[in-house]
């Protein structure tokens, strides 16, 4: 099992898991967060709630966040990551993305 923490605006929303045995993906958002008077959903795909979401596959909106092109073949070569291994990419190339919705290592954060 994986998990990387969801950051909306450098505040962590959410956790985005990888449950191998289920061969699924869940995200939740982080009930610190629900709580907020300023929560905004990470996406609208996403509306808030305190159940987690379920996907066989890696969710549209976190694949859509994985960058593409030269820049996807650079971090390829150069962490020697496999393109289907969708969780370690997000890891390794979603910390600072356009917009307001960042990926973090779990146990990088201080949450």
């Amino acid at each position: 099992m994986r998990e990387l923490l969801i950051y909306y605006k450098e505040t962590p929303a959410g956790v985005l898991t990888e449950v191998e045995e289920d061969e699924m993906y869940r995200f939740q958002y982080l009930d610190s967060y629900l709580l907020r008077e300023d929560a905004c959903p990470i996406s609208l795909t996403f509306p808030l709630r305190a159940e987690p979401y379920e996907k066989e596959v890696l969710f549209p909106f976190f694949d859509g966040l994985i960058p593409e092109g030269w820049l996807l073949d650079v971090a390829i070569r150069t962490r020697d990551i496999s393109i289907l291994d969708r969780m370690a990419l997000l890891a390794l190339c979603c910390k600072d993305c356009i917009g307001a919705v960042s990926v973090r290592e779990k146990e990088d954060s201080h949450v």
